[in-house]
């Protein structure tokens, strides 16, 4: 069946739910997590087989879409503006308004709107499920899917199915008219409903026509329709990089579109899905993907499992060993472990709240930090000094930058290095190292067609990341 589906990935969440390995500057979404790959590199890789996705994300995390979108994406010519900037996280329902006024969005567009943090392995089951929602979309519903549950799952919420939608046709499965949500239940309710076999899990996955969103916005909730259009009105295009007026996306209030439109709106339809689905919520979900030994024990990386039963380690890193445990997870990064029993892990996102209450810096930020240009890890810090393992992407450069309180020395270690120090400019070979003076003009670039990796050491009285005045900067980074 051919459609116009454009679809449209949430890239928003903190992904506290998966630290410590997932934290706020880095959210779980980013995180390879499935074979070496992330969850949304996964997402567009899916979604790509409907048409080239748009993708709604923050300041923060542009430069993370971007690298997925265009690596996943090089075989288009041209995806146009394709990631969409919210100012703040307003939740579903503005970020789904938002997309229906994109530039390009026409109103018999078909808008697929996913989460961008599912796990979902049988990509020809989704791209079939979701093209069988397209009749009922155009027949003017909002169609959402819902997962077959496997097991009386507490921590997802439900959609009830009513009867079956006549005369639409939904290819080997059923058109259902959705009678109701419902919340996350507790135990017994969600057993009762796997056993009425007439509820699924909401997998907040929506597809329809961008005037048939807008249409119910203007009916159940006008105040976000009119905050987010406004702020489209006055859209900044920067390449990829579409602006909503920051002003008026701000005085949008935050819901979610659940509350806001599915729960009231009359024509919202349900399409099953029966693959493998996987919303990746908790270390229990992640634990489950992979493969269990004799003693239900899984391990990810160098852990190591002895005389313990129903133990997941996740050790990228280094070995760490359970001894005589059950029922445990342990995730270990360079700077957090996190010890909970799995009965416990629903409870990680309140366990962050109160780490970033006390001031505790690892509840927001990794050791190794994501940059446009590569990455940087905080190898050891001391009283005046830092060291960092910097490495930089083939082709790409720091900003043209100073310091007023810190001195830095710089180590090649791997590739080519094009050194700006002042007034002089020169390459760096490996093992090779310079001086740059508190004060000096600097930037660091790699003009090779390898990784270029390098030792920073920072000495001074402050080595703050605030530390920092940027004078050139191809990421747009000056004014910021």
């Amino acid at each position: 069946m051919s459609s116009n589906i454009k679809p449209v990935i949430l890239c928003g969440g903190s992904g506290t739910r998966l630290w410590p390995l997932s934290r706020e500057s880095f959210p779980k979404q980013f995180v390879p997590l499935i074979g070496g790959q992330s969850l949304l590199g996964l997402t567009i890789e899916r979604v790509k087989k409907l048409g080239p996705p748009i993708c709604i994300t923050n300041e923060e995390h542009r430069f993370f879409v971007q690298d997925l979108l265009t690596s996943s994406l090089n075989d288009a010519t041209d995806a146009g503006a394709n990631i969409l900037l919210e100012p703040a996280g307003r939740n579903t329902a503005a970020a789904m308004a938002s997309a229906a006024f994109m530039p390009g969005i026409t109103s018999s567009d078909l808008l697929l709107f996913l989460p961008s943090d599912h796990f979902v392995p049988d990509v020809d089951v989704f791209v079939a499920t979701m093209q069988s929602g397209i009749a009922a979309a155009q027949a003017g519903y909002i169609v959402t899917f819902g997962v077959q549950p496997s097991f009386p799952s507490t921590a997802y919420g439900y959609i009830q199915q009513g009867g079956c939608i006549e005369d639409i046709s939904a290819g080997s499965g059923s058109t259902c008219a959705v009678e109701r949500f419902v919340e996350k239940p507790p135990a017994d309710k969600a057993q009762d409903m796997l056993l009425s076999g007439n509820y699924l899990w909401n997998a907040g996955i929506f597809l329809c026509q961008a005037s048939v969103l807008i249409d119910a916005l203007s009916k159940h909730a006008l105040d976000i329709l009119q905050s987010c259009q406004s702020a489209m009105q006055e859209v900044q295009v920067d390449g990829a990089f579409v602006r909503p007026n920051k002003e008026a996306f701000l005085a949008c209030r935050s819901e979610s579109i659940d509350y806001a439109v599915m729960e009231h709106f009359d024509k919202v339809a349900v399409v099953p899905f029966k693959g493998a689905w996987s919303d990746v919520g908790s270390w229990n979900a992640v634990a489950s993907l992979s493969p269990a030994d004799a003693s239900g024990n899984r391990i990810n990386g160098q852990g190591l499992a002895i005389q313990s039963t129903n133990t997941y380690i996740n050790a990228p890193h280094r070995p760490v060993v359970a001894l005589g445990t059950s029922d445990l997870v342990i995730v270990d990064t360079a700077d957090a472990v996190l010890v909970a029993s799995a009965d416990k892990v629903e409870q990680v996102k309140e366990v962050v709240a109160q780490l970033k209450k006390n001031g505790t810096s690892q509840a927001v930020m990794n050791r190794r930090v994501a940059r446009p240009w590569g990455w940087y890890d905080s190898i050891d810090m001391g009283d005046r000094f830092q060291v960092k393992r910097i490495a930089v992407k083939p082709g790409a450069s720091l900003s043209l930058q100073m310091h007023h309180h810190r001195a830095e020395h710089w180590i090649v270690v791997k590739g080519t290095a094009k050194v700006t120090n002042g007034e002089d400019i020169f390459l760096l070979e490996e093992n090779q190292s310079t001086y740059i003076p508190i004060g000096a003009k600097h930037r660091l670039e790699n003009p090779g067609k390898t990784d270029l990796e390098m030792i920073e050491v920072q000495s001074g009285a402050y080595l703050g990341e605030d530390d920092i005045i940027r004078f050139e900067d191809v990421y747009g980074r000056i004014k910021e």
